[in-house]
C-alpha cells in the first residue's frame, strides 16, 4: 500500500471558495417584511444562533422584522442567564443567544415571546424575559403569521424538538 502524504491545513488557509457569490445581493424594498418563528431549544444544536444570526441579517438587508420566539424558543430570552452570576460568561458562548437577541433589538427588530410556553411550559414570569422582548397571547402564534402572510412577507420557520 502507498501512502499519500498531504500538508494538512493551517490557520489563515482558505478551504473553500468565497470569491464566488452565486445568488444576486438581494436587499429590501421600502415596506418589506420578515417574520422568523422559532421553535427551538436554545444551546442543543447550532439552529437556534444560525437563526438569531440570519434574523440580523435579514435587518441589515434592510426589512422591517419580527421574531416570534415560541415553545421551547422561549427559553432563548431569558433574562437570569449566566454563571456565576447573572451576565457573566460561565463557558465560552454562554450568553450568545442572549447577545444576539440585544443585537437585534439594537438594529430595529422585534422579538416578541409566547405567554403559554413561558408560563405552561417553564414557569417563567414576564419579568423573567429579556428587556425589549414583548411578551404576546399564544393566539397570536397564527395570527402573526396571517397577518405578515397578508403582506407578503419573507417568513422563516424553524422546529427542533
Amino acid at each position: 500500500m502507498t501512502m499519500i502524504n498531504v500538508t494538512g491545513p493551517k490557520p489563515g488557509d482558505r478551504l473553500v471558495n468565497l470569491d464566488e457569490k452565486v445568488f444576486p445581493d438581494h436587499q429590501a424594498s421600502e415596506g418589506d417584511r420578515a417574520l422568523i418563528m422559532m421553535h427551538t431549544v436554545p444551546f442543543e444544536g447550532s439552529v437556534g444562533l444560525v437563526n438569531l444570526l440570519t434574523t440580523t441579517r435579514i435587518i441589515r438587508k434592510g426589512f422591517s422584522t419580527t421574531l416570534c420566539l415560541y415553545g421551547p424558543g422561549v427559553l432563548m430570552a431569558a433574562a437570569g442567564r449566566g454563571f456565576p452570576n447573572v451576565g457573566e460568561e460561565g463557558f465560552p458562548g454562554n450568553l450568545s443567544m442572549n447577545k444576539q437577541l440585544d443585537t437585534i433589538m439594537a438594529e430595529g427588530g422585534t422579538i416578541h415571546a409566547c405567554r403559554f410556553a413561558m408560563v405552561a411550559l417553564y414557569g417563567m414570569r414576564e419579568s423573567d424575559i429579556m428587556e425589549g422582548v414583548k411578551p404576546f397571547h399564544p393566539l397570536d402564534v397564527l395570527d402573526v403569521l396571517i397577518d405578515h402572510w397578508h403582506d407578503g412577507a419573507l417568513t422563516i420557520a424553524t422546529w427542533t424538538v
